[in-house]
């Protein structure tokens, strides 16, 4: 169990942090970009929390405790010495990803077949889970690029790829409900004289 009885605690003033495993390294350390992009997502899907009912409410809110769970896991090199942690290190599982797969599939049928790209936006819901989204691809980057710089959970990435893909499929459906998708028009402001 976390106890926090101070907020600050000074030890970050030179510009540097702490990891799980007590290693120390700079703010702006990979791994530290990894797991902070992981927070910002999280923080971004309580704003699209606030526009959910329902199921949808519910599985963001699995998804934003996953998300702290697996910002544990970024913030934890050294997967070789998960043993010797004298606590249970938390890493991301593949049944995780599994859920979300079967998530998307589920709320994937009832909509229609995409025939163009869709512009981020329509519903306030939908608009928000757009931004989740391109917050989760960041993250997805960002892990990626940690991975090839040090260990990574590789359901870690999976995770983020899937969650992205999530979010996508989310946001169709809040469009359902709310009329539909907008859709992306090439060129539609060009008009005639465009050159080409």
């Amino acid at each position: 169990m976390v106890v926090l009885n101070r907020i600050y605690t000074r030890t970050g003033d030179k510009g540097d942090t702490g990891l799980s495993d007590g290693s120390r390294v700079a703010k702006h350390d990979p791994r530290v970009e990894a797991y902070g992009t992981v927070d910002e997502l999280n923080a971004t899907l309580g704003l699209a929390r606030l526009h959910a009912e329902g199921p949808m409410a519910e599985r963001l809110a699995v998804i934003q405790n996953e998300l702290f769970d697996l910002g544990a896991d970024l913030a934890r090199p050294n997967m070789d010495r998960d043993a010797e942690a004298p606590y249970p290190v938390l890493r991301a599982v593949q049944q995780q990803v599994g859920r979300l797969e079967a998530e998307i599939d589920e709320m994937n049928g009832p909509l229609s077949a995409l025939r163009s790209f869709i512009l981020p936006g329509g519903s306030a819901l939908a608009a928000h889970l757009h931004l989740c989204r391109t917050v989760a691809r960041r993250a997805e980057r960002r892990a990626t690029e940690l991975a090839q710089g040090g260990d990574v959970n590789p359901v870690a990435v999976r995770y983020l790829n899937r969650l992205s893909d999530w979010l996508f499929v989310a946001a169709r459906v809040a469009n359902a409900d709310a009329g539909g998708d907008l859709l992306w028009v090439p060129g539609a402001s060009r008009g005639d004289d465009s050159g080409t």
